[in-house]
């Protein structure tokens, strides 16, 4: 496998909807035009529950993991680049597949969780104070999506702060990564800053329940 190939598999494979799948198989239909109209595990959770909404929060972090495991698979020496940029890069485009997914006309989700799979499996220390970050401010403020952009910008600034405040040895890559996914995953929730600003958000609430 070229390294290109892998490329455009990560790609498919990023876009896989599997909320929208998981929407049809639980008998809710098209979750697209349901609820927040988002084909993530938020908005399954609020259409179809919290079954389903457990299925597509693991189906979108596996895309995530999968990507990057699979570099680790079939790299070979006569790929370009390094497999650790080959892994990061293929795991930004699986995120980019999910946002731009192939299947539904190029539309897609917020990338969130997939991202979360891909530096789980790359970042592990620091991404689970990302998701540390998020989960304190969804259980404080009851936005998922401001935990969402919060952990985002987290895993950025934990990058930058252990390159030029601890002096640890991180790639360039790796901090440009981060910090493009959090831009992108804050404009992918625009309408969201937009309902947070007007107080309209829907909070979050276990019953699944907007």
């Amino acid at each position: 496998m070229s390294v290109y190939v892998y490329f455009i598999i990560s790609f498919i494979l990023g876009g896989v909807p599997f909320g929208l799948l998981i929407g049809f198989a639980f008998g809710k239909g098209d979750i697209r035009s349901q609820g927040s109209g988002n084909i993530g595990a938020t908005n399954v959770w609020r259409v179809a529950g919290p079954v389903a909404a457990a299925i597509t929060f693991i189906g979108d972090i596996g895309k995530g993991v999968a990507a990057v495991l699979l570099c680790h698979a079939f790299y070979h020496a006569g790929w370009p680049i390094s497999e650790s940029n080959a892994a990061l890069i293929g795991g930004v485009v699986a995120v980019l597949g999910h946002v731009f997914s192939p299947f539904l006309g190029f539309r897609g989700g917020k990338g969130v969780n997939t991202a979360l799979g891909v530096f789980i499996t790359l970042l592990p220390i620091e991404t689970l104070i990302a998701f540390a970050v998020f989960i304190v401010f969804v259980a404080v403020f009851r936005y998922i999506s401001l935990g969402s952009m919060a952990g985002a910008v987290v895993l950025a600034a934990v990058l930058w702060i252990e390159r030029y405040v601890m002096h640890r040895e991180v790639e360039n890559l790796y901090l440009a990564a981060v910090t493009l996914l959090a831009l992108l995953i804050i404009v992918m929730h625009r309408g969201n800053i937009k309902r947070l600003m007007h107080g309209d958000e829907n909070r979050f609430h276990f019953s699944g329940a907007a």
